[in-house]
């Protein structure tokens, strides 16, 4: 007996705001898509790499901290 798979796609209106938040931000990250669902503010990374940047500019190298922030909050992982 020879089995034949068939797919099918359909397209469904889905309201987002139907959706809990914290729901949506799960399913990010198990897609592993996670990566600044913890609100992290735009003008702080860009402070951060304003910091990095000066530092590197002037030769000074002690810039893991602000760099170990701003990782975390564009990925929202911990090295």
């Amino acid at each position: 007996m020879t089995y034949k798979t068939i797919y099918t796609e359909v397209e469904v209106d889905v309201d987002m705001s139907e959706f809990e938040t914290d729901d949506l931000i799960e399913e990010l990250e198990n897609r592993g898509v996670g990566y600044n669902t913890k609100g992290v503010d735009a003008d702080e990374m860009r402070l951060l790499l304003e910091s990095i940047w000066h530092k590197r500019r002037l030769g000074n190298h002690d810039y893991q901290q602000e760099l170990d922030r701003l990782i975390y909050g564009v990925l929202g992982k911990i090295i």
